[in-house]
């Protein structure tokens, strides 16, 4: 059994989010675990770019409201202690709502071929952002 020390929290790149968000890293697998743990906080209508997992994503919600939504417009509206999955390979961003702070732990795992689980790509519009929040 090991101890794992509190890693820094650094601010997420801006070619991939949207507002301020902050990731601490909590576990990176080893050996032959492949997940990867990290608590991200949102401030209020900060969000990823939309994006996909390889192996798909679980977000649990720590404090705050969250939004998920997939590209065919349906909009998860997360709280804290809900938990959201997202099945591997579909397109989705998820962040705070727009008049609250959003924490959540991101549990991935890489694929097996040791590639990158995340695809980023473009980030999600305003006017998506908005649309989002009405639900």
């Amino acid at each position: 059994m090991d101890l794992l020390p509190v890693r820094p929290t650094v601010k997420t790149p801006a070619q991939a989010f949207t507002g301020d968000v902050y990731m601490t890293p909590i576990y990176s697998g080893t050996g032959l675990s492949r997940l990867t743990v990290a608590l991200v906080r949102f401030t209020p209508g900060a969000r990823t770019n939309w994006h996909s997992h390889a192996v798909g994503q679980t977000l649990h919600v720590t404090e705050g409201v969250g939004l998920v939504g997939t590209r065919d417009g349906h909009v998860l509206r997360i709280h804290a202690g809900e938990t959201a999955v997202c099945p591997p390979g579909e397109e989705h961003w998820h962040g705070a709502a727009a008049d609250t702070f959003m924490s959540h732990l991101a549990m991935l795992e890489a694929d097996s071929g040791g590639g990158d689980p995340t695809t980023w790509l473009e980030p999600v519009t305003n006017e998506q952002y908005e649309q989002a929040n009405k639900h």
